[in-house]
């Protein structure tokens, strides 16, 4: 299925938001997730199921000064 993900048009497999995770190798509890852009907690990932057009934003936390 087609999603924009991070403003980007990818095509998944996945069913489900951790599925999308994983599908493009995304590791780690401390990315911060947004389905359409309402935030997403890690611990609600694996029952967020997605949809064709669905957009999904992953942030990963920066070091900076």
């Amino acid at each position: 299925m087609k999603l924009t993900i991070n403003g980007e048009s990818r095509d998944v497999t996945a069913s489900t938001l951790a599925a999308v995770l994983a599908e493009l190798d995304y590791q780690g509890n401390w990315l911060a997730t947004a389905l359409n852009g309402e935030v997403v907690p890690a611990a609600r990932r694996a029952a967020c199921p997605i949809a064709e057009g669905d957009r999904i934003e992953i942030l990963s936390p920066m070091k900076g000064g």
